[in-house]
């Protein structure tokens, strides 16, 4: 079955996603796409200075990577399976499928999932243009 959840958590990109952003656009940093999806059972509230998951579990996905409802909106795209049972109460976004950089963590309350089910993560990051 598929259960619509809505919008879990905003505002909360991190210290270090902003400075690999502005690195890779000094030339500083290559380039990587913040499209790998993680998920845990952490429930520690989010902060700008996290760099990890609290307590991840799984592997993560590599998302699709389109644009969102509008051109200055990035969206990734990911679904996680489970191999057990697992209360999850965090998401985040990361530059690389193992280690990487944290872009975003997002806390919400728990899905419980079972050996076999599945969640599906919409990231969508809306950069700020003037007016």
């Amino acid at each position: 079955s598929r259960e619509e959840l809505g919008l879990v958590s905003t505002k909360v990109v991190t210290d270090a996603g902003v400075n690999y952003l502005v690195d890779v656009l000094q030339g500083l940093q290559t380039a990587s796409v913040f499209s790998f999806h993680g998920s845990g059972t952490g429930t520690t509230a989010e902060a700008v200075g996290q760099t990890t998951l609290v307590t991840e579990i799984g592997s993560r996905t590599n998302g699709t990577k389109i644009e969102g409802a509008s051109a200055n909106i990035y969206r990734t795209v990911g679904t996680i399976s489970y191999g057990g049972t697992f209360a999850v109460t965090e998401h985040g976004i990361f530059s690389a499928s193992t280690a990487g950089t944290l872009l975003d963590r997002s806390v919400f309350a728990a899905i419980n999932v079972i050996n076999g089910d599945s969640i599906e993560f919409t990231y969508d990051l809306t950069l700020p243009r003037g007016s």
